[in-house]
């Protein structure tokens, strides 16, 4: 059985390091594991109630929760933006907030990590991050984590993928994931 793990990325911006850092991600996954990175975060609409109707809820939306109900745990990847966690990734999290109790977060385990150009590797986001994703029924796994600082420096001449030191710090966050998301999920 394949456990599959739905990667989203914060970063919107072409060449960013967190994206390169999820695919990064996508090459250390264990036989058994499917870890996929969702494209179109930018397309799925600013949550607003009026126009979450069942039946009726904007497509990019619908995919997203379609793609994330398949998932048995997500892996996000987040830069911080004035020392929080960007607004594309905050919307995702609060259209798989819905419907309250029963979204798609709910008792899936979730592992955040990321890179920022500060010299902390963008923590403050990560903890925003962490603790919008638990609210949202999200099971986070507090000791998955990876911060990579001054990732402007550290990634100048190399994509992530070539940094030995943080693709063995990756590859354990993604074994502690797929290994949470193996697990039955409690009643």
């Amino acid at each position: 059985m394949t456990t599959r793990i739905l990667a989203l990325v914060g970063s919107l911006r072409s060449g960013s390091h967190n994206r390169q850092l999820a695919e990064a991600a996508v090459g250390l996954a264990a036989e058994g594991v499917e870890l996929e990175i969702f494209e179109g975060l930018s397309d799925i609409p600013f949550y607003n109630e009026d126009i979450d109707v069942p039946g009726n809820e904007p497509a990019a939306a619908l995919k997203f929760r379609e793609a994330a109900g398949q998932a048995d745990g997500f892996l996000l990847f987040t830069p911080e933006y004035n020392g929080t966690i960007p607004a594309v990734l905050k919307n995702a999290i609060d259209w798989a907030s819905r419907p309250m109790g029963e979204g798609v977060f709910v008792a899936k385990p979730i592992a955040i990590v990321g890179t920022a150009y500060g010299q902390y590797g963008g923590v403050w986001a990560q903890d925003e991050a962490r603790k919008a994703a638990g609210i949202a029924g999200g099971v986070v796994l507090e000791d998955a984590k990876l911060s990579v600082p001054e990732s402007v420096i550290r990634f100048a001449e190399r994509h992530p993928r070539e940094d030995t030191e943080i693709t063995e710090k990756l590859e354990t966050v993604v074994k502690q994931l797929a290994d949470a998301a193996s697990q039955p999920v409690a009643a």
